[in-house]
């Protein structure tokens, strides 16, 4: 007999019993000829291969020198050629990522060196990778979103209006599937700065008093990319990277709540849960999240300052990177923020970056959420 969809072991002996639907699935299996699909009935066999079933989850960190950047968040890797990693590498890729939110690997010459048909390879084994609607992409990858900025030009929307540049936001959270598991590498880089902050979005939450998180669980936000300050769909749709506007926005529509009809669907948790360490995070970013659903603007304003500050603020959930050649960063994006230091701006020198992220799941609420 195969293995039962439903198994409910007794105490007594430890023997099975089968409940009504396991005896309907068995009997499709031992007569197919009553049932047509019955080679497709759901089977749960112990002995098949699971994801991440091996008994060391870091395996693929055997040979590797690590090194945490902090206690909770951030680990620097060596000795580790990422293209080079078999399937139960990456899935111990993945997995190590949403543990310590940013994987930063040094001396990944075969990466640099590799074709953009390999990274592309690499990276969609992790799911279906973003589209950016604005981005200019390398010529038949619009998989490849890149940044770039010389003495002449640039191709990412900087705050140059503002005293600083920095911008903390998790990548195109205004997406319906925003990205989970990202790579980012720079091709070429200024001898000194232009380093890339991240934040731990988990860490900062459990900073929180538990009254406050469990009001927080309680709240809906708003995320677009067609409001200003953002500027990534809107600036492209006012004209000022009109050439490289590849799809529309979901566009933000003001109402009473923060949203309108049709579009309601965009209103985000601003606690999300992790889908495989359970871990909460904070989930707003100055950048996209517009206003929190049902306060008044006040309020709304007042509170998004608020938690944006924290993130910004909150140096003992921070790592900053200091690029080197043939560096390869790998972060999750549901649970870490970033933001790109442009002290190098005024040498005129040229950073240019690529990145690929897998789009990940509709963002989950908390499980402890009303």
């Amino acid at each position: 007999m195969s293995q039962t969809i439903v198994q409910t072991v007794s105490n007594a002996g430890n023997r099975l019993s089968l409940t009504s639907v396991d005896k309907a699935a068995t009997s499709a299996e031992q007569e197919p000829s009553l049932y047509r699909y019955s080679h497709l009935l759901p089977s749960f066999d112990p002995n098949e291969p699971r994801a991440l079933s091996h008994k060391d989850s870091r395996s693929f960190l055997a040979n590797a020198v690590t090194n945490d950047l902090t206690p909770w968040f951030g680990t620097e890797i060596s000795n580790v050629d990422l293209l080079t990693l078999n399937e139960e590498g990456r899935d111990q890729l993945a997995l190590e990522t949403a543990r310590r939110g940013v994987l930063v690997f040094r001396d990944q010459e075969h990466w640099l060196n590799a074709d953009t048909d390999a990274w592309v390879a690499f990276a969609s084994y992790f799911g279906r990778l973003h589209i950016h609607p604005t981005s200019g992409h390398p010529r038949g990858y619009p998989q490849v979103h890149l940044v770039y900025r010389d003495a002449h030009a640039t191709y990412n929307y900087e705050l140059d209006q503002n005293i600083t540049a920095t911008v903390w936001h998790s990548d195109v959270s205004y997406e319906i599937q925003p990205p989970g598991l990202t790579i980012f590498f720079l091709l070429d880089q200024p001898k000194t700065g232009g380093d890339t902050l991240f934040v731990s979005q988990t860490a900062v939450l459990r900073r929180f008093s538990p009254a406050f998180v469990a009001f927080l669980r309680t709240l809906n936000a708003v995320h677009s990319g067609m409001s200003k300050p953002s500027i990534v769909a809107q600036g492209s749709e006012e004209g000022w990277f009109a050439e490289i506007l590849w799809r529309m926005c979901i566009p933000y529509v003001q109402s009473h709540d923060g949203c309108h009809g049709r579009f309601n669907n965009l209103r985000v948790q601003v606690v999300r849960r992790h889908p495989v360490t359970g871990e909460e995070a904070l989930y707003v970013n100055k950048q996209f999240t517009r206003r929190i659903v049902g306060l008044k603007k006040e309020e709304s304003d007042n509170l998004l300052n608020f938690l944006c500050d924290a993130l910004a603020q909150a140096h003992e959930s921070q790592v900053r990177l200091k690029w080197r050649p043939n560096t390869v960063v790998v972060w999750d994006n549901r649970i870490t923020a970033h933001a790109a230091n442009l002290d190098f701006s005024p040498t005129g020198e040229r950073r240019h970056g690529a990145r690929l992220a897998a789009q990940a799941e509709k963002p989950i609420a908390s499980s402890k959420g009303i």
